[in-house]
């Protein structure tokens, strides 16, 4: 299986029950069976949290954060590479700074970014996506 960086979009919709759901799940299952880790950027690992905070509390914030540490996850500080990276994606489009480390990642990586977030099509030619629906 291809390396691949998981959105923060990706785990909200996980975690939300939403539509691309099922889809999160099957790739949470693959990388536990096949024993290989997901990757994610701090930032949207961050951004996870802080949207779960705003939406119920910290108290459940709290508890997404114990959950994704059982995933099959690496969350990936961001280094020099990648923050000029980002940089670079953010100063030529219009993207949140935040989503700019994903894709950031996943061009250092060579990897496959996970996401449904229809912001990232800007960059699509740059990067290889797997969409979710």
């Amino acid at each position: 299986m291809a390396t691949k960086v998981l959105d923060s979009w990706a785990l909200v919709a996980f975690f939300e029950d939403e539509p691309a759901a099922e889809a999160v799940e099957k790739i949470l299952a693959q990388a536990t069976s096949e024993r290989h880790k997901l990757l994610m950027s701090v930032v949207n690992w961050g951004e996870v949290c802080y949207n779960t905070m705003r939406e119920v509390s910290q108290e459940a914030a709290g508890q997404k954060v114990r959950e994704m540490a059982t995933m099959p996850i690496e969350i990936v500080p961001a280094d020099l590479q990648q923050t000029h990276q980002a940089a670079i994606f953010k100063a030529a489009r219009k993207m949140s700074y935040a989503d700019c480390f994903g894709a950031a990642l996943a061009k250092i990586r060579n990897a496959e970014f996970v996401t449904g977030d229809p912001e990232f099509k800007e960059i699509g030619k740059e990067i290889k996506i797997h969409w979710l629906k």
